[in-house]
């Protein structure tokens, strides 16, 4: 099924300053919603946000026209603001509409949810209804492995599969807080209820951890503050429709915001 997003995406574009030549080399992966390319600077990748919309783990698919642009600048607003505030992320520069220069990092195959209001699979395997705001945010963790159907596990199970060290899990969960912080506080600024969202992060070379991936409507759950409306990714993977619409609300509310 394709979407399409009923906005002009080429007024989305971010000011982009030092602007730099990089030659885009070979593609090294392509995941779900974005491809990596190699660069002639061993350090750096180029990443190309793509239009494909999946759902429970790929079993569900669709292409949501624009998507990959939303998600591109989107996600490099939020990665600005967040390196303001103190937290490293691979970001780098934005290059096109749909690409972003990043800097090449090993990913720790963690995924970290984070939540403030009950939703999703979790209120599914508690048995609760959706919208329960917690007293204080929840984490989870998640073993990033597709064949496996990204199993939940601890912080003991992580070390014990060597997937990160004591340090690096207590590293990740300060960080993760911290990004909750801004992003609810961002958003409660645009209209727009955090309910949860995930994240991942990444190895430097040296082996310092960084806030990797993205943060849009694919990997946040965002509701209207008001209407509680759904504004995210669930409207593809629960069929509500209005899924063009959804992304390009927020996108709009992210750039009202910087307009004030």
């Amino acid at each position: 099924m394709v979407y399409q997003l009923p906005i002009q995406i080429s007024n989305l574009s971010t000011e982009r300053k030092d602007e730099r030549t990089m030659q885009k080399l070979e593609q090294l992966y392509e995941g779900k919603a974005k491809k990596v390319f190699r660069t002639d600077d061993p350090e750096l990748y180029i990443v190309d946000y793509k239009d494909d919309a999946t759902a429970f783990n790929g079993l569900k698919k669709g292409t949501i026209a624009g998507k990959g642009v939303i998600n591109n600048q989107m996600t490099n607003h939020l990665m600005r603001r967040i390196e303001k505030a103190g937290i490293p992320t691979h970001f780098v520069q934005e290059l096109s509409e749909r690409e972003t220069l990043v800097k090449k990092v090993s990913i720790v195959p963690l995924e970290v949810i984070i939540r403030n209001l009950s939703a999703g699979s979790f209120a599914k395997r508690y048995g609760v209804e959706e919208g329960i705001v917690f007293d204080a945010p929840t984490i989870e963790f998640s073993y990033k492995n597709d064949e496996l159907g990204d199993p939940l596990l601890n912080s003991y199970h992580a070390l014990a599969l060597k997937l990160a060290t004591a340090e690096e899990i207590e590293t990740i969960k300060k960080y993760a807080f911290a990004v909750n912080d801004i992003l609810k506080a961002f958003w409660a600024e645009c209209g727009v209820t955090l309910v949860d969202f995930k994240l991942e992060f990444g190895r430097l070379t040296g082996g310092t951890i960084v806030l990797a991936d993205e943060i849009s409507p694919d990997t946040c759950r965002l509701w209207d503050e008001k209407t509680h409306e759904k504004l995210d990714k669930d409207r593809f993977r629960r069929d509500l429709g209005g899924v063009e619409g959804a992304y390009a609300e927020v996108m709009q509310r992210l750039l009202a915001h910087d307009a004030d």
